[in-house]
């Protein structure tokens, strides 16, 4: 009956009564607790810090790091650390800005040949401590020896003829393209050096560069050759053609033997691309002239630093 509120269904239950309710249930004195310490950055998901610490437990569950050279932005100092890295460093004569000597190491042959040399060069010394080192080598396997080696001071492709007018001779330029290896580069270097050339033609970017590797390739043949460097190599090479030089290239599928060609006692640019892409189409249709060296099928091609080793020869022995 109307009126009657003891029938069933004609009173809300408590709690489901619609609209705003008393009380919040508590969110708002939550809202005023603390939270807690702020954690530490390395413990944050996603923070730079906490990734680097992660790479670096990685490093470490992976064992010990190979002896090597520590790099950091183009054109800056570079690092070489570990005891057989820098007494081979120091063996080449590379460049070198000071040697860091852990504070009580333990001496062997190697540490002694290396204070050795050093006092021979008279190489600036640093005694500091292991810490120290770890800074310098970034963390890398230093063994108690680092050498910072400076930047490598690279030559404008002009000074590369320029040497070559200087000396009375006819001009003879190499230049790599894609070669990514610094070894490689360090023995195109040495190669270069050895039958004549008059210096190195590296791109800028997706290259290797004279870094320490490159340096103890060549085998103390970066000292007497230059190195320039281009912003764009097939450019480059048009300027060259430009000033009276024949450009060259080394591929697999080049038109001729190289001994076939009649023009290796010019004025002469050759260029030599990487192991397995060789040269790359810009630069390619940029040469004069696409030459191979004859191997077996066996082979299905050679290192830049071979190849460019050949290569050279047969320019030297056409131009006696």
């Amino acid at each position: 009956m109307p009126g009657n509120s003891r029938r069933r269904g004609a009173m809300r239950k408590p709690g489901t009564k619609k609209g705003m309710q008393v009380g919040s249930g508590g969110q708002r004195r939550r809202g005023l607790e603390g939270k807690g310490p702020t954690p530490r950055a390395e413990e944050r998901t996603g923070h730079p810090k906490a990734r680097r610490a992660a790479s670096k437990a990685r490093a470490e569950d992976q064992g010990p790091r190979r002896q090597t050279a520590v790099r950091g932005r183009p054109g800056t100092a570079e690092t070489v650390a570990g005891r057989n890295a820098v007494v081979e460093a120091l063996r080449a004569e590379i460049p070198v800005k000071a040697l860091y000597v852990a504070e009580r190491i333990d001496s062997d042959e190697r540490v002694r040949e290396v204070l050795k040399l050093a006092s021979d060069r008279r190489l600036p010394l640093l005694e500091a401590p292991r810490s120290e080192l770890d800074r310098v080598t970034g963390g890398a396997v230093h063994q108690g020896l680092a050498l910072t080696v400076p930047a490598y001071e690279y030559a404008h492709p002009d000074d590369l003829l320029e040497a070559a007018h200087n000396a009375g001779e006819v001009p003879l330029v190499v230049a790599v393209d894609g070669v990514t290896d610094p070894r490689n580069l360090g023995a195109v270097v040495r190669s270069t050096a050895a039958f004549g050339g008059h210096g190195v033609l590296i791109p800028e970017r997706r290259s290797a560069s004279m870094t320490a590797g490159a340096w103890k390739t060549s085998a103390g043949a970066a000292a007497r050759i230059r190195v320039a460097r281009a912003t764009n190599l097939a450019r480059q090479l048009r300027a060259y053609r430009e000033a009276g030089l024949f450009v060259i290239g080394l591929d697999g599928d080049g038109e001729l033997e190289i001994a076939d060609a009649a023009t290796l006692a010019e004025p002469m640019c050759l260029v030599v691309g990487s192991e397995g892409a060789g040269m790359s189409r810009v630069v390619a249709q940029a040469c004069d002239l696409v030459v191979r060296i004859p191997i077996t099928r066996e082979v299905e091609s050679l290192n830049a630093g071979v190849a460019a080793g050949v290569a050279l020869y047969e320019i030297a022995r056409a131009r006696r």
